[in-house]
């Protein structure tokens, strides 16, 4: 039975569902949706997803579910994307919520107001680009010991931030700032198949 995947290849909300998939062998299909042009606000999609936000998945049984990181947890259960320890499991967990709240917020936007928006980088919100260097540099240091986020292994912590950290640079941030981080990404990258 097929997964249906709703998304917007230009967001990495939307990329770290399907590299998940890919990453446990879930056939799945894409529905490619641009968000720029309201496709996630038509009366079709609003009935899948009242939110009108991507991703969205259809699972096999017809259930959807939204939410990137809840949808790649639910993907993942039973996975080595998940550590098996208690701990490291909530430290995942506590990546996964830092990522939509204080990582997401700032590099994400700062990106899409200079990439798809056109906004030059000086006129970016200050605010912005303060929150977006202490993101990358809170990455920066979770990396000091370990090659991936929670440990010795790429976990969904490592999917998650890996998204937009990757094209940080269409934002203005210059990964050569955080040298452990544009390591992690190669080796997240590697991890996932992803380039």
């Amino acid at each position: 039975m097929t997964l249906t995947i709703y998304g917007d290849g230009k967001s990495g909300n939307c990329l770290k569902v399907k590299w998940t998939a890919e990453k446990l062998a879930i056939p799945y299909r894409w529905r490619e949706l641009d968000v720029l042009r309201s496709e996630t606000r038509t009366p079709d999609f609003l009935a899948l997803n009242p939110a009108g936000q991507v991703p969205l998945v259809i699972l096999p049984d017809g259930r959807a579910l939204a939410q990137s990181n809840a949808i790649i947890v639910h993907l993942a259960e039973g996975s080595a994307l998940i550590p098996g320890d208690s701990y490291d499991r909530a430290k995942m967990f506590e990546w996964l919520f830092w990522e939509q709240y204080s990582h997401e917020p700032y590099v994400a936007v700062a990106r899409f107001q200079m990439a798809y928006l056109g906004k030059p980088r000086e006129a970016l919100d200050r605010t912005l680009v303060e929150r977006g260097r202490a993101a990358l540099q809170r990455l920066e240091d979770g990396l000091e010991d370990t090659p991936f986020l929670v440990g010795h292994n790429v976990s969904l912590a490592d999917v998650a931030l890996v998204a937009y950290t990757r094209v940080a640079h269409e934002g203005g941030f210059d990964l050569a700032d955080f040298p452990r981080t544009a390591a992690w990404v190669s080796r997240v990258e590697a991890a996932l198949g992803i380039s």
